[in-house]
C-alpha cells in the first residue's frame, strides 16, 4: 500500500537530528516505527479498532506520552521521550521547536541479538537469566499501583466478560484455526474454573493482587543485555494493563511454552513465585496461561482471515493458531506435556522439508537420520555417499545404530520437557515402535506420527533436481530414485494412530495440514 506523504519523507536522514546513515521503517496494524543506527522512532496509526483509538493528532499525543511513562517502570534508560514532528515548508523535521504536525516515541534501539525471542533460537539463554527475569517481574509487581478502580478488574464478573470475548470473537475460526470440540473444551474448562472459584478470585481483589501490570511480557519484549530491559507495555487500554498479577507472569510462561522451553518455564515459575512471596497464585497460573494462549490464538486467526495477507504469512499464522489452541488445551486438561513428533516417508517424499519447515514454525528442535548416521560415519553433514541400497553406511547394522541414536537424542529432549521432531524414513516398523516406547516411558509425553506421501512421478522429479543441485551446504540425505524404488518394495506404511500427509503438495498447504493433524 502507498505510504502517507509524511510517513514516507521521514524515510530521509535529513529529518533526524542525529542524521544518520539510513532509516530503515517497519510498520504493525498500530504503528510506524523508523528505525536508525542508535534510536528508534515509534508514530502511532491515526486507526480506531475499538480497543484503542489514535484518530486525532491529540490522542496520539496523549498516547504517546502514556507510552512512555508506563514503559519507564520496566525499561527506563530505553524510552527517552516524546519528540514532536513539525513540517516547516513541507519538509519534516523530528525534535525541533514549532507547530507539531505528528508525534513520535524516541527510544534506545536494542541490539537485536538482546532480545530473549532472538536469544533462544541462538541457544544463547540460561537459567540464571531467567531468574533475573522472574525477579524483575516480581518486583515490579510488588511496587506496581493498585486502588479501588484497579482491583474491580479482578472480579470474577469482569474476567467471565474478557474469557466470553475470546470464544465470542472465535466463532467464525471453528473448524478454520479450532475445532469445535477444543472450542468447547476450552470453554467448559474456562466457565466451570471460574464457576468453582469466584472466593479466591474475590480474595485476589481484597489482598491487592489486581495491579497496573505491563499486559504483553512475552519473548519479543524483553531484552537481557546490560539488565533486564521489559519494553512495549500497553498504554492504550486500562482493560487490557490492569490484572491479576499472575496473568501478567503468565503471558511470560505461555510464550517459553510456545518456544518450546519448558526446562526454561519452570524455572521461571518458580523463581517468580518465590519472588513474589504470592502463595495462591500458583493454582491460577494454568486458567492464565490457557486465557493468554486462547488470545494469542485469536490474534493469529485474525491475521490468517485478513484478505490482504500473502500465502505464505496466512500459511505461517494458520500454523501459529492452531498450536496456541494446543497449548490452551494443554493447559485446561493438566498442563504442558512435550511431544515427540514423528516425520516419516521414503526418499524425496518431502518429510525433512516438512519436518524442517514443521521446525521453524513451531520451535521445536529437528533430529534427522541423515544428519545422525553421517556423524557416527564421520563425515562431513553435505558429503555425499551413494552407497548401493543397504550396503556400507546404509547397512542394516548401520541402520541400527543410527536409529539408536536417534531415538536416544529425542528422548533426552523429551525428559528435559522439550518437544522434539524425530525425521526419518522408519522403513523397518520396530524402529517406529521403538520411538514410541521410549516417549511412552517418560511422564506425560505425547507421541504424534505422520507419514509423509508424494506420487512416484513428484518423487523422481524431487530426486533428480537434488542430484543435479548439489552443492556444498545443500541437504544432507543420499536418498535417489533407485533408492526409492528399493524402500517402496520394502515399506509397510503407518498403521494406527499415524496420520498421513500428502507432501506432494506446495508447503503453504501440507504445512498447516500437518499441524491439524498432529496437534488438533
Amino acid at each position: 500500500m502507498e505510504l502517507p506523504p509524511l510517513i514516507k519523507a521521514l524515510l530521509d536522514p535529513r529529518a533526524y537530528p542525529e542524521n544518520p546513515e539510513e532509516v530503515r521503517l517497519c510498520q504493525t496494524h498500530i504503528s510506524y516505527l523508523f528505525f536508525t543506527p542508535n534510536f528508534v522512532y515509534k508514530i502511532k496509526k491515526p486507526v480506531n479498532f475499538g480497543f484503542l483509538d489514535f484518530t486525532s493528532l491529540d490522542k496520539r499525543k496523549h498516547f504517546c506520552e502514556e507510552e512512555v511513562r508506563l514503559n519507564r517502570r520496566l525499561a527506563p534508560s530505553v524510552y527517552i521521550g516524546v519528540v514532536r514532528i513539525t513540517a516547516p515548508g513541507r519538509t519534516p523535521f523530528v525534535g525541533v521547536e514549532g507547530e507539531a504536525v505528528e508525534y513520535a516515541v524516541k527510544m534506545a534501539r536494542l541490539p537485536e541479538e538482546s532480545i530473549l525471542v532472538r536469544a533462544l533460537k541462538a541457544g544463547a539463554v540460561k537459567k540464571e537469566t531467567i531468574l533475573r527475569i522472574a525477579r524483575a517481574v516480581a518486583e515490579f509487581h510488588k511496587k506496581a499501583l493498585t486502588n479501588p478502580y484497579i482491583s474491580g478488574f479482578g472480579s470474577p464478573d469482569v474476567i467471565r466478560k474478557n474469557t466470553d470475548e475470546n470464544f465470542i470473537q472465535t466463532r467464525d475460526f471453528i473448524n478454520k484455526t479450532i475445532s469445535n470440540e477444543r472450542r468447547k473444551a476450552i470453554k467448559d474448562y474456562t466457565d466451570s474454573f471460574l464457576d468453582n472459584n469466584q472466593g479466591l478470585f474475590l480474595k485476589r481483589v481484597n489482598e491487592g493482587f489486581i495491579k497496573d501490570c505491563h499486559g504483553d511480557i512475552h519473548c519479543e519484549h524483553i531484552s537481557i543485555l546490560d539488565g533486564i530491559n521489559i519494553f512495549d507495555c500497553i498504554e492504550f487500554n486500562e482493560r487490557f494493563r490492569y490484572s491479576d498479577t499472575v496473568a501478567d507472569a503468565a503471558f511470560l510462561s505461555m510464550d517459553l511454552d510456545y518456544q518450546n522451553r519448558h526446562d526454561l518455564t519452570k524455572a521461571l515459575d518458580e523463581g517468580y513465585f518465590r519472588e513474589a512471596s504470592d502463595k495462591d497464585g500458583g493454582f491460577l497460573l494454568d486458567f492464565y496461561k490457557c486465557y493468554r494462549a486462547y488470545v494469542r490464538g485469536k490474534v493469529e486467526g485474525f491475521k490468517f482471515m485478513e484478505p490482504e495477507i500473502a500465502e505464505d504469512e496466512k500459511a505461517l499464522s494458520l500454523v501459529n493458531a492452531r498450536y496456541h489452541f494446543y497449548l490452551a488445551d494443554l493447559y485446561s486438561t493438566g498442563g504442558f506435556r512435550p511431544a515427540m513428533v514423528i516425520v516419516s516417508g521414503l526418499s524425496g517424499t518431502g518429510k525433512s522439508t516438512l519436518a524442517r519447515r514443521l521446525s521453524e514454525a513451531i520451535n521445536l528442535p529437528r533430529i534427522s537420520s541423515d544428519s545422525i548416521r553421517k556423524g557416527l560415519a564421520g563425515l562431513p553433514l553435505h558429503e555425499k555417499r551413494y552407497e548401493p541400497f543397504k550396503k556400507g553406511i546404509y547397512s542394516d547394522e548401520f541402520t541400527e545404530r543410527t536409529y539408536a541414536a536417534l531415538i536416544q537424542e529425542g528422548a533426552g529432549l523429551l525428559r528435559s520437557g522439550r518437544s522434539v521432531i524425530l525425521d526419518a524414513t522408519f522403513l523397518n516398523p520396530k524402529h517406529l515402535e521403538r520411538a514410541k516406547e521410549a516417549a511412552s516411558k517418560i511422564p506425560g509425553a505425547q507421541c504424534r506420527i505422520i507419514e509423509c506421501t508424494a506420487g512416484a512421478d513428484m518423487v523422481k522429479e524431487r530426486l533428480h533436481k537434488r542430484a543435479m543441485e548439489e552443492k556444498p551446504g545443500g541437504v544432507a540425505s543420499d536418498g535417489r530414485w533407485e533408492v526409492y524404488l528399493r524402500q517402496k518394495e520394502l515399506y509397510k506404511g503407518i498403521t494406527g494412530e499415524g496420520f498421513r500427509v500428502n507432501t506432494g503438495r506446495p508447503i503453504e498447504e501440507s504445512l498447516p495440514d500437518a499441524v491439524r493433524k498432529i496437534f488438533g
